[in-house]
């Protein structure tokens, strides 16, 4: 990856962590802790909620499906990577479309992030208080949704340090679980064996079909959103040995280490999706055609198998684990949601209040505690909702989906458009990123009718803040 040929530390020069009197956040995130919090987000088990409909969407052969999908959202992890080192960012994709389109393309990619940001969590919530409730049925679902929010907000607020070191001790349990779901399910492979044919993950059952396989895609890239929160974290990221010795036009450490963290969370997450995809489609109940005539019996469709190849007592360890796993991935979604709106606040694009940075704790209270009532307050109305799931899944993706198509312009735009390298590539640097867009787009296509009315409408309203915004502010995002 090349870097700006005369951008040492651009931070300073489009209004970084030191430009208001906020206060700077802390660099105290190692390499591990960012895959830490692209994991937690993601999601090791992912895959088991939509196990069904994917399976029967792509006719059985859910693995290629996720294959194809890690390498289609490579494309956008490629473009962070390029961009995190222009713009090493709290901000993440508002920063990057700034320096790479201007302040106004900066301002949307923040604004329809941000709705990705704030739902996302809401979720997550929702989703562990369904599997509390499930456990706890005494206990309406709307209370352990409740209480999800609180106690990761406090973890949150209690310092990133804190938040990340109990997030890898949730995120161990998790692999953990999947681990034994891995081991239980090759045991009772080859004691027993498959019900399906051995390749049917990879070419599916019957006849392959391509235009399956690509729709079911555009369905399981959204398992993937998460990773990108990483680049969130890019001014708290520690700088290397490497770094301390850094001279003029030498990258700095921390978003090399937060780029690599993006790859790497992208590969990691992409190779425990295909292992425990592959193992559940051999020992699955029902075929795909089953799957497909039965809608009803998809959304429970991985527990079945867990119930019928192994037991129930992995079936409860998974619930067990999907609800405190999705807990603590809206905790790592908060603290994105929360760098983002301390971003846009220090950049004097959301009101000034929530770019004070804790003295004590180094967190963004005021922009943590902002993301966490918005999030509670849609969370807990979905949790009192017969349908508030289904109404918050459907518009959750399209603000994410948008702000990637706004980096991928941005790349072009930085690199190629603006010459801000000393060696544009036309492959690294549109051929990657136009195809990144193309993936992007045609998710956005495939997305509900209401998601994207939905979408729409938020994009009307932050066109129309914009629009309202001083007309003379000074364009900090044209840097040089």
């Amino acid at each position: 990856m090349t870097a700006p040929a005369a951008e040492p530390n651009p931070p300073s020069a489009y209004g970084g962590a030191s430009a208001q009197s906020g206060g700077a956040l802390r660099r105290t995130l190692s390499f591990r802790d960012l895959v830490v919090y692209g994991l937690l987000f993601i999601a090791p088990m992912a895959p088991v909620g939509i196990f069904g409909t994917l399976q029967a969407k792509s006719h059985g052969a859910i693995t290629i499906v996720y294959i194809v999908a890690t390498l289609a959202m490579a494309f956008t992890a490629y473009s962070y990577a390029q961009m995190v080192r222009v713009a090493p960012q709290a901000g993440s994709v508002f920063a990057y479309a700034r320096v790479g389109l201007g302040e106004g393309a900066g301002f949307v990619a923040g604004w329809m992030a941000m709705l990705d940001y704030l739902l996302i969590p809401a979720v997550a919530y929702l989703f562990s208080g369904i599997a509390m409730h499930s456990l706890v049925p005494s206990v309406h679902q709307w209370v352990w949704t409740a209480i999800a929010v609180v106690v990761t907000t406090l973890l949150n607020l209690w310092g990133v340090r804190t938040a990340a070191a109990v997030g890898f001790a949730v995120l161990a349990m998790e692999i953990a679980v999947l681990v034994v779901f891995v081991v239980a399910a090759v045991w009772v492979l080859v004691t027993d064996g498959a019900r399906r044919g051995w390749a049917a993950p990879l070419t599916g059952e019957g006849d392959f079909s391509m235009g399956a396989v690509l729709a079911a895609v555009s369905v399981a890239v959204l398992s993937y959103l998460g990773f990108d929160a990483i680049a969130s974290f890019a001014e708290e990221a520690k700088e290397t040995e490497r770094s301390a010795g850094a001279g003029r036009g030498r990258l700095p450490g921390a978003p090399a280490w937060v780029a690599r963290a993006v790859l790497t969370c992208l590969v990691v997450a992409g190779l425990l999706f295909a292992v425990q995809t592959y193992l559940a489609a051999l020992l699955a109940p029902m075929t795909a055609g089953e799957l497909a005539a039965e809608p009803a019996a998809q959304g429970d469709a991985f527990y079945a198998t867990v119930d019928s190849a192994v037991g129930g007592w992995l079936h409860d360890l998974v619930a067990v684990s999907k609800a405190i796993g999705a807990a603590f991935a809206a905790l790592a979604g908060q603290a994105a949601a929360g760098r983002l709106l301390f971003a846009m606040a220090r950049d004097r694009r959301l009101p000034g209040a929530m770019s004070k940075v804790d003295a004590d704790s180094g967190v963004p209270r005021r922009a943590l505690l902002g993301a966490a009532v918005v999030t509670l307050l849609a969370a807990v109305w979905a949790a009192r909702q017969d349908a508030g799931l289904d109404h918050l899944s459907s518009i959750v993706n399209v603000g994410a989906l948008t702000a990637f198509a706004l980096l991928h312009a941005s790349v072009i735009g930085w690199f190629w458009v603006r010459k801000r390298a000393a060696k544009p590539g036309l492959v690294r640097h549109v051929l990657v990123p136009l195809l990144g867009l193309a993936v992007v787009v045609a998710v956005i296509v495939e997305a509900s009718g209401t998601a994207q009315v939905v979408g729409a409408v938020w994009l009307a309203i932050g066109l129309v803040v914009l629009a309202v915004q001083h007309p003379g502010r000074r364009d900090r995002g044209r840097v040089g």
